[in-house]
């Protein structure tokens, strides 16, 4: 089944769910399908079950006899019309079954259900097995949710559905090259500055913004001005709803608190923890609140075993905690133009600069295995102790190949990332420094290639031992 023309990119998840979908097997019964809002995954399986046939419900925050109502007539508008009245869910399921005996299923906005039903889960289980009401139809099943700390629960530990499913597919946001050419951006300068902001979010091109695209580098700071800070385009407020989505957040100051901490460049758990005032283990609900709904993830130390370094993995929220929140008095007083002259450093040293760091990082990801000798086996961010000199040496993307038994780890490259500043020797010779203290700690460095990523370019000649990565190659 070909993928229709107007969906962008997917082709992976176009592919599973189409393997799913037509699957021959009787056993292949479930899936589950989850991503953060604005991805696209209703349009997938709108498109999915128009070509296989089957049901498509889409679910609301509403009671259960609400919901019930609402399904019984979707269901009967399936069969030629007139209402069903269930009085509960396992009647729904056992008519659902009957009705809809081949094709696809599918249920979007599950956790919404569950809010309302917390034992849905186990009514579905109860469905899928052998001896029930799924028992002898040749349909299949697809749940799908963008509340990612209820979906992630649907087949983790004991959960009733778990061993159940033969897909579960993250739609995640587009890449950083891919939102490039959705945005119809050519220049990579302005693509990072872009990407910074609105990351790889379909929806964010189209209704949240008008369709309203920079049309330059100098645009840029107009852009902003008119969609992102304005108090009358949609995307002014989405930061907002994003954590105010996720079912499991009740008080959101102590979450905004954490993120507002990482946005400010604070990674540790101890530096959360300081910078809002809190003891390090009041903060441990949060944090896994937040990295079980994807909003932040925890990335482990390249060089220093136990440090774990969060990030906010949602573009539009770094934006709005580093930037919009601060601000937001002038900017719902339509003084947006102030606002962002107020705030353009802070959006380069703590959105962009941070930003560009992750790009790279991903960069490395892609490329072929002759830029770094081989292809990598960990790509992170490391802190390198210099005993000496009483410091510590960041190393912004240190690639390292797999692990040998009996062989020392070899790290195949260091690196420092400056987006607007130009660098020189100097940064080529930190990191040699952090080269030379990781051999005498046991790493091989032997074949340690000493990168520079720039944003700004290089002065001077290059080190013979170093590696120039500039804009364009990110984006070749």
């Amino acid at each position: 089944m070909a993928k229709p023309a107007h969906v962008f990119e997917r082709d992976r998840e176009w592919a599973g769910l189409v393997r799913f979908a037509t699957s021959p097997w009787p056993d292949v019964r479930l899936a589950i399908v989850s991503g953060r809002r604005r991805q696209g995954k209703t349009l997938l399986l709108n498109e999915l079950v128009k070509m296989v046939g089957g049901f498509f419900f889409a679910a609301t925050d509403e009671t259960e006899h609400q919901a019930l109502a609402r399904f019984g007539r979707a269901l009967a508008a399936q069969t030629g019309g007139g209402r069903y009245a269930f009085a509960d869910w396992h009647e729904a399921l056992e008519r659902l079954y009957i009705d809809v005996p081949q094709g696809l299923i599918v249920i979007d906005e599950f956790p919404y259900l569950t809010k309302a039903s917390p034992s849905l889960a186990s009514v579905f289980q109860l469905a899928l097995d052998p001896r029930g009401y799924a028992r002898g139809a040749k349909s299949r099943l697809l749940l799908c949710g963008s509340a990612m700390r209820v979906m992630g629960r649907l087949l983790a530990g004991n959960a009733p559905l778990r061993g159940r499913a033969s897909l579960e597919l993250v739609v995640k946001p587009l890449d950083y090259r891919a939102a490039a050419r959705f945005w119809g951006i050519d220049d990579p300068r302005l693509a990072v500055l872009v990407h910074a902001i609105v990351g790889g979010t379909p929806a964010y091109r189209r209704e949240f913004v008008g369709h309203d695209a920079p049309q330059s580098v100098d645009d840029f700071d107009d852009w902003v001005v008119r969609t992102v800070l304005n108090p009358q385009i949609p995307i002014f407020r989405e930061a907002r709803y994003l954590l105010a989505e996720e079912a499991d957040i009740r008080e959101t100051a102590i979450y905004h608190a954490v993120l507002d901490a990482i946005a400010s460049g604070n990674a540790t758990r101890g530096g959360i923890a300081n910078h809002i005032g809190r003891k390090s283990p009041d903060i441990g609900h949060p944090l896994t609140v937040l990295e079980d709904s994807q909003l932040i993830t925890r990335e482990a130390d390249a060089f220093r075993k136990g440090r774990s370094l969060f990030r906010i993995s949602e573009p539009l929220i770094v934006f709005y905690e580093a930037v919009m929140r601060r601000e937001w008095t002038r900017l719902e007083r339509g003084q947006q133009e102030a606002a962002w002259r107020d705030s353009r450093a802070t959006f380069l040293s703590q959105v962009v600069g941070p930003h560009f760091e992750a790009l790279c990082r991903e960069w490395v990801w892609t490329v072929d295995a002759d830029v770094f000798g081989e292809l990598p086996s960990e790509v992170a961010a490391g802190t390198v102790a210099d005993p000496h000199n009483r410091t510590q040496i960041e190393v912004d993307v240190a690639v390292l190949a797999r692990e040998e038994h009996g062989r020392p780890r070899r790290v195949l490259s260091l690196g420092e990332v400056k987006w607007d500043k130009v660098m020189n020797a100097g940064h080529v010779e930190r990191l040699r420094r952090a080269r030379d203290l990781l051999s005498v700690k046991g790493y091989d460095t032997s074949g340690t290639i000493l990168t520079c990523y720039t944003g700004a370019g290089f002065q001077g000649d290059l080190p013979k031992d170093a590696r120039l990565v500039t804009i364009e190659d990110l984006y070749a």
